[in-house]
């Protein structure tokens, strides 16, 4: 095996315009995470879902913003995308951390991202 490895950097997120997002196994990780009482998992695996959450709300974020720019500049629903955008943008940018608090947030943001608006 390799200890080599190569970085891709898709700065137009070309790639991901190219793949549809595939929701059921993140609402299913949502579902899952949500309906924790008393989870006694690792601070890393709690990292590790959490990665997970925030790498699909960005996916999700990015296809937002590909079809907000497409409505007309009159449409509310426009002007209401980019609140809900930056919004999600300001809680991605806290720190993850290995707790089972953080990544039940991260599921929150996914199960409902128009809820970051309210």
């Amino acid at each position: 095996m390799s200890d080599t490895y190569t970085v891709l950097h898709d700065s137009h997120d070309l790639v991901a315009a190219e793949l549809p997002l595939d929701r059921a196994p993140y609402e299913a990780l949502v579902t899952a995470v949500l309906a924790w009482q008393n989870p006694n998992l690792t601070s890393r695996d709690y990292e590790q879902i959490a990665l997970q959450l925030t790498g699909h709300a960005r996916a999700v974020a990015a296809d937002v913003q590909r079809h907000a720019v497409t409505l007309p500049r009159n449409d509310g629903r426009g002007a209401l995308a980019e609140v809900i955008l930056r919004e999600a943008a300001g809680r991605l940018s806290v720190p993850i951390q290995g707790a089972a608090r953080c990544a039940q947030n991260r599921a929150r943001l996914v199960e409902r991202p128009e809820a970051v608006a309210a």
